[in-house]
């Protein structure tokens, strides 16, 4: 049996393409709403110097206030508008700020949505067509197993679970619980309950770690038993 081949990488580049191309368009169109709403907001915000501006036309307007109570109401005029001003810029200030603030948020957003999206299609893919074991090494003198070059080391009932399955699978046989359990333990198997070669298969799994892993790379066949979702020519024990 041959493995199968991978993708190529022209067909790889004509599916990441698009999918890149989409995030580029959405955080771009973000950036143009928001620079868009920000031109229209600043725009529509009346202008720092118009109080000053009209203060100054009621000055000159009004040359023959001389008193000194019409000269202080004309200098809190100026002040107010002065403090009209600063206030003012603050706000333009505090604007700039949340919309940068917002824009940022956005592409977040929009990064992370296509990240999970993208990882969802590959876990389905993963799902379907199970994992791409390219090697499998098991070394029961090291307790470790080296699954596509990655070193996962074992306790020693878990290294002899995963070689009988190993075994199995090059003999394209597929074993209960309790031929598991006779296999190793070298009983009959109408002495070894179901249940024990179940729980050997668990903590194999719980050893592997991923559970989505060890889920795909060991089969439950129902009412036949366990067996290595891999191709058996990629398997060696040492």
């Amino acid at each position: 049996m041959t493995d199968t081949p991978p993708p190529e990488p022209q067909t790889a580049l004509r599916v990441s393409v698009p999918g890149n191309r989409v995030v580029f368009g959405g955080i771009a169109a973000i950036v143009l709403i928001l620079a868009t709403t920000a031109v229209v907001i600043f725009a529509s915000l009346p202008d720092a110097n118009a109080f000053n501006a009209r203060v100054e036309q009621l000055f000159v307007e009004n040359a023959d206030l001389t008193s000194n109570a019409e000269l202080r109401l004309l200098e809190i005029l100026a002040q107010s508008g002065t403090s009209f001003s600063e206030v003012l810029a603050s706000y333009r200030a505090v604007i700039f700020i949340l919309l940068i603030f917002a824009t940022a948020l956005l592409i977040a957003a929009v990064v992370f949505l296509v990240t999970i999206i993208a990882l969802n299609r590959r876990m389905s893919e993963v799902e379907r067509q199970g994992i791409q074991v390219s090697s499998l090494l098991i070394s029961r003198d090291e307790r470790a197993v080296y699954l596509n070059n990655m070193e996962l080391k074992l306790t020693e009932a878990a290294i002899e679970t995963l070689a009988v399955l190993a075994e199995a699978r090059m003999d394209e046989d597929v074993l209960s619980g309790a031929e598991i359990e006779a296999m190793i333990s070298g009983r009959d198997a109408s002495d070894c309950e179901e249940a024990a070669g179940a729980t050997r298969i668990k903590r194999l799994r719980d050893a592997l770690g991923n559970q989505i892993v060890s889920e795909l790379l060991i089969k439950n066949i129902a009412r036949r038993g366990y067996m290595l979702a891999i191709d058996k020519g990629v398997i060696r024990m040492i």
